[in-house]
Order: structure tokens, then sequence, then C-alpha cells
């Protein structure tokens, strides 16, 4: 945004501070009356034909403007990717807990990223892990959808679910 002196180019359509249009002026004009009333001149639509300036406290509406992105940035919420790790022979208590703490990830609002990791000679035998995916994604049906579908990448098979 140009202030004041940063602004070259003339004439311009200047507002007055209380929103009434006061014409086409050239930029000595509109900077005279912005100085006499004590306010800035600030640049609000360059591309326009001509510009349009408007007369205001430039100082105040910088504030207003961090004001605003700090209260939007207060209310937003950052949607975070977990990871959940998983083997083809998992145990069911092992199997349980890990869907558990993959539920709570999806209960605060995050996405998870179910992880299966082959060792050795289990990459041979994929139709195994498959079977723990599909099983995860059944467990967690009632609070998550799938968002990628199973997909093998190297010596890892990998699924993102969202929460619904």
């Amino acid at each position: 945004m140009r202030v004041n002196r940063q602004i070259r180019i003339s004439p311009l359509r200047v507002i007055a501070a209380d929103g009434a249009q006061l014409g086409i002026m050239d930029v000595e004009a509109a900077l005279a009356a912005a100085v006499e009333q004590g306010l800035d001149l600030v640049e609000v639509a360059p591309l326009a034909r001509p510009p349009v300036v408007r007369i205001m406290d430039y100082g105040k509406y910088k504030f207003e403007m961090a004001k605003m992105a700090r209260q939007a940035k207060k209310k937003q919420h950052v949607i975070h990717l977990k990871e959940v790790k998983f083997r083809p022979g998992i145990e069911e208590h092992d199997f349980a807990t890990k869907t558990r703490h993959a539920r709570e990830f999806l209960a605060d609002g995050n996405k998870v990223k179910v992880t299966l990791m082959f060792r050795g000679r289990q990459i041979a035998h994929p139709e195994l892990g498959r079977v723990v995916v599909n099983r995860v994604a059944q467990e967690l049906s009632d609070v998550a959808k799938v968002e990628t579908e199973p997909k093998f990448e190297g010596k890892f098979m990998t699924m993102i679910l969202a929460p619904k």
C-alpha cells in the first residue's frame, strides 16, 4: 500500500474520511486535503482508472488490520497428519492399542496415516498386510472415512483416514 508522498500517479479519485466522494483531484490537492485534516492519503485501489485513494489515519488502519489477523489466527484449527504404524503379524492387544490411538487422533480433528511396515520375507505376502489395513479401516469406520486407499510404496503400505 502506498501512502502520502509514495503516491505518484495523477489524477486520483479521492474518498474522504467519512466515506464521501471528494471527486477527481491531482496528487498535490489530495495530499493537501489530507494534511489539512491531520490524516494520511492511502491508495486503496491502485489498479482502478483513475486510482482510488482514501483519507484516513494509516497507523490506526494498520493496527486494526493486525488485530483482525490475530483474531482470525486464534480461531483457525490446523489439521495435522498423525501416523500410526502397524506390522503384518500384529497381535490383538497391540492392534487394539494402536487403533485406540488413531481414534483419539481422529476425535481431535486430525488426519491419520496408517502405515504398514514389511520386513524381510513379509514383503512376499502383501495380502496379509492388506488384511490388517482393511481391518483398521473397518474398526474406525464409525469415526473416519478413507481419504486415500491403501497403496504400496517400497516396503510400506499406506492409507490416510480423515475424520467424518
